[in-house]
C-alpha cells in the first residue's frame, strides 16, 4: 500500500503522525510520502520515508503553505492508494484530483471549541468561524473517510467512525522508581495548557531545590516568560525535542505535570502527556479535565489539583518529594495500567488494517480488539 501523508500545521516530528501512525505503516511493510514542513522545523526526515517540505502553517499566515500543500498532494495523488490528511485546512478546497482519491481525515481536536484557545484568531471572528467549522466537518463526512482521536468525538458526527486513540509505546521492562528531584512536562506550551501556572511554580520549587523541565515547543505569547524563567535558572526548557528522546528525559521524574486549564477543546480529549508519564513510570499531577480525571483515579497513579492553582499543584509535587513509598507506588501503578490498557501496538494493528480495508474500497469497519482486562 502507498499511503501519502501530509500536514503543514504539526511539527514533522510529532508523535502521533511519526512516531506512531507513519511508523505502524512502515513496519507493516507500507511504502509512505510524507508530506510536512521540514525545512521550516529544522526536521531531518527519515531515511524510511519519501519526504516532501513544504512552508509550515502558522498563525494567520497559512495561504503560502496550504498552496504547496496542494500542489505536492495533486503531485502524488496519482500513485496513492490512501491520503492521509492530519489539518482540517487542508480539506477547504482539495483540488479534485486529490479528492477523487481514498482521502482520509484524522480528526485530532474539536476544531470549532479550539477556537477559543488560538489567540491569532480574532475574537470577533470566532463565532464566525465556528458554523464555518461544523459545516466542513458535515462535508468532509460526507466526502471522505474520518479516523478520531478521542471517543469523544464521536457526538461531532452521523456515521459510526473508528476511533485510534492517542496511546503510546510502553516498554515490557517496567521503569524504575521516580527520584525527588525533577517535576517535567512533555507537549506543547501554551496559556492553556498551564504554560505561565509551570514558570510560577518554578518560582518556588527552586527554592525548595525542586527543578521544573519544560519539554516541547512554545507558543509566541508563552516563549519570552519561559526563556526568561531559564534566564533566571528557576527551570530547564530543552524547546522541541522527538517524542521518544523526550520521554527518555522524563523518565524517573517524580511528578508529570498536566496542568490543562477548563477549556471546551479539552473536556472530552485525553491528554497523551498522562499516559507517556505513566508509561513511563512518572506519577501524574493533573487538573481535573474528566478524561484525565478518569485515567488517574482509575489507575491511582497521580494526584489531582485544581484548575489555575499553580500553589496547589506546588504542594503536590513537594507531597511527592517528601513522600518515596508514595510516588514509588503511584509510579509503579501508572505503568502497569499503561502496559495493560495503553500499548500503542495494539491500536496500531487496527489503525493500519482501517487503512487497508479502505485502500481495498471496502466498507466494512475494522473490528475493535478485544479489551485485554
Amino acid at each position: 500500500m502507498r499511503v501519502c501523508v501530509c500536514t503543514v500545521v504539526h511539527h514533522p516530528e510529532d508523535a502521533r503522525i511519526l512516531h506512531r501512525q507513519i511508523r505502524a505503516l512502515l513496519d507493516a511493510g507500507h511504502e509512505v510520502t510524507y508530506i510536512a514542513p521540514f525545512r521550516a522545523c529544522n526536521a531531518t526526515p527519515w531515511r524510511q520515508v519519501s519526504p516532501v517540505d513544504v512552508p509550515r502553517a502558522t498563525g494567520r499566515r497559512r495561504l503560502r503553505a496550504l498552496r504547496a500543500a496542494y500542489r505536492a498532494l495533486t503531485e502524488h495523488a496519482a500513485y496513492a492508494d490512501v491520503i492521509l490528511l492530519h489539518d482540517p485546512e487542508l480539506l477547504v478546497s482539495l483540488p479534485r484530483r486529490v479528492r477523487a482519491r481514498t482521502v482520509v481525515w484524522d480528526v485530532h481536536e474539536d476544531t470549532a471549541a479550539a477556537l477559543g484557545a488560538k489567540r491569532w484568531v480574532p475574537a470577533p471572528a470566532r463565532p464566525v468561524l465556528r458554523p464555518a467549522v461544523h459545516h466542513l466537518e458535515r462535508r468532509s463526512e460526507r466526502r471522505h473517510r474520518l479516523l478520531l482521536a478521542e471517543e469523544g468525538y464521536r457526538a461531532r458526527f452521523r456515521g459510526n467512525h473508528p476511533v485510534v486513540p492517542n496511546t503510546t509505546y510502553v516498554s515490557d521492562v517496567p521503569p524504575g522508581p521516580p527520584d525527588g528531584r525533577r517535576a517535567v512536562y512533555v507537549g506543547q506550551l501554551s496559556r492553556a495548557r498551564g504554560a505561565l501556572d509551570m514558570v510560577e511554580m518554578a518560582r518556588t520549587l527552586a527554592a525548595e531545590d525542586v527543578l521544573v523541565e519544560l519539554i516541547g515547543a512554545a507558543d509566541a505569547d508563552v516563549k519570552d516568560a519561559i526563556r526568561d524563567a531559564q534566564r533566571e535558572g528557576i527551570l530547564r526548557w530543552y524547546g522541541f525535542v522527538p517524542n521518544d528522546r523526550a520521554l527518555r528525559i522524563a523518565e524517573g521524574a517524580m511528578a508529570g505535570l498536566a496542568l490543562l486549564h477548563d477549556e471546551p477543546n479539552y473536556r472530552h480529549s485525553m491528554p497523551t502527556k498522562v499516559v507517556e508519564y505513566m508509561s513511563r513510570g512518572v506519577p501524574v499531577v493533573t487538573t481535573p479535565n474528566p478524561p484525565a480525571l478518569h485515567i488517574v483515579e482509575s489507575a491511582d497513579c497521580g494526584l489531582i489539583v485544581p484548575f489555575g492553582d499553580p500553589g496547589s499543584a506546588v504542594k503536590a509535587v513537594l507531597r511527592l518529594r517528601d513522600d518515596e513509598e508514595l510516588r514509588a507506588d503511584l509510579g509503579r501503578r501508572g505503568y502497569q495500567a499503561a502496559r495493560e490498557r495503553f500499548h500503542w501496538p495494539v491500536h496500531a494493528a487496527r489503525f493500519v488494517a482501517q487503512l487497508e480495508a479502505w485502500a481495498g474500497h471496502e466498507h466494512a469497519f475494522v473490528p475493535e480488539p478485544v479489551p485485554e482486562h
